[in-house]
């Protein structure tokens, strides 16, 4: 167990080699640093991301006292206001209910509809940073893209975009395992301006409606559907995270496996077919999202070993991701690797919703560097942001030959 530290910065440079000792111990294992089971096995993880003995909410059926659970700290009260109202953070049957309202935006036809507004964008942003001779891949393609499309889709007016994408980043640093006080501070006060933000512009909808979601949430509620204000600020704010972060971090950690497996981008040069294969690969190669977690509600049993109500199991994407009984050679990148069941969009009813609009941004973006800056090159060994669940790169500096 020793090699698993989700704190050491030689861990999170390389996790894979530590999940396999994981792996290779037993299916499930307690790990005391974080009061969490672990469970490194794909077969197991993805089974448990179906079972409704667990779930991502416990307050539906329990308190705190009664989970054996200790209430978040009172100054934190914001953050978990906004958190605990978004569907990944429900469960039946507020978490059906609001899903069904949301997938309306995210149905196949509609995502469709959105390839040519992603292309677009991907190519203006990639004739940028060609005709800048280069720059950061991650601050001037890898965010803008994904932010712009899902502020687009909410109605966010393109003059009040800075500030979303540091909102989010504050407010995912509480996602991380065992997050300091600073870092908990942050996130409730991007809690409380990107709620009161949002305050304001349902206010603004409800006087001019639009043809963006924030506007159709709110018909929907006029129309029956029982959606409250804290409901349509929650699932505001779960999209734009949900719906850039982990494409954000796909894009960097990608371009920069590619960067060291020349070969693979060498094959994809000459053959921009593989770009939807490509795109699979790379999200399993090195998994943006690396822990899930879930609350026992009901007591488990995995491979003898009893897990009681009330404790919390870690789900190891990342380690899932090269699991050798599912993935033929696991440790190395394929492009062109057809059986590629990862779970990097997780499984059961909390499977990514935006996920076919993730595909199109990461397979537009990739698209269009391929195409127009063909030569595209590592310019610096980039940085990696001292994160675990949620991982990523600093930058990913790059040049165009």
């Amino acid at each position: 167990m020793a090699a698993f530290d989700p704190w050491d910065p030689d861990f999170l440079a390389d996790p894979y080699p530590a999940y396999a000792e994981l792996r290779a111990g037993a299916r499930v294992q307690y790990y005391e640093p974080t009061d969490q089971w672990l469970v490194p096995h794909h077969a197991d993880v993805s089974a448990l991301l179906r079972d409704r003995r667990l779930g991502r909410a416990y307050q539906h059926r329990f308190t705190h006292e009664d989970f054996g659970r200790t209430a978040p700290p009172p100054e934190h009260e914001p953050f978990h206001t906004l958190n605990d109202h978004g569907m990944l953070d429900l469960e039946p049957p507020d978490h059906t209910r609001i899903r069904r309202l949301v997938s309306k935006a995210f149905t196949p036809r509609t995502v469709e509809r959105l390839k040519p507004y992603v292309a677009k964008l991907a190519g203006e942003l990639v004739d940028g940073l060609v005709h800048a001779g280069g720059g950061d891949l991650l601050a001037d393609v890898a965010e803008p893209l994904p932010v712009a499309v899902i502020a687009e889709m909410l109605g966010i007016p393109e003059a009040d975009r800075a500030p979303l994408r540091p909102w989010s980043a504050d407010i995912c640093g509480m996602y991380e395992l065992n997050p300091p006080q600073e870092t908990a501070a942050k996130a409730v006060r991007a809690s409380v301006e990107f709620s009161d933000y949002l305050r304001g512009l349902i206010a603004e909808r409800r006087a001019e409606p639009g043809e963006d979601l924030i506007s159709g949430l709110i018909a929907a509620h006029d129309e029956g559907d029982r959606l409250t204000e804290q409901e349509m600020i929650s699932t505001a704010v779960l999209l734009l995270n949900a719906g850039h972060e982990a494409t954000v971090n796909a894009t960097v950690n990608g371009w920069y496996a590619l960067f060291r497996n020349p070969a693979q981008l060498a094959a994809l040069r000459a053959d921009h077919s593989l770009v939807p294969t490509a795109v699979e690969e790379l999200m399993r190669y090195d998994t943006p999202l690396q822990l899930f977690e879930r609350w026992v509600l009901d007591e488990i049993e995995i491979d003898g070993t009893t897990i009681p109500r009330g404790a919390e199991v870690a789900m190891l994407f990342g380690s899932a991701n090269h699991d050798p009984d599912v993935f033929d050679r696991p440790g190395e990148l394929d492009l062109a690797r057809r059986d590629n069941p990862h779970i990097s969009f997780s499984a059961g009813i909390h499977y990514c919703i935006g996920a076919p609009l993730a595909r199109i941004e990461l397979a537009a973006s990739m698209t269009a560097l391929l195409e127009k800056a063909p030569t595209l090159t590592l310019a610096a060994e980039p940085g990696r942001k001292p994160n675990f669940v949620i991982r990523g790169l600093e930058g990913l500096a790059v040049g165009v030959g």
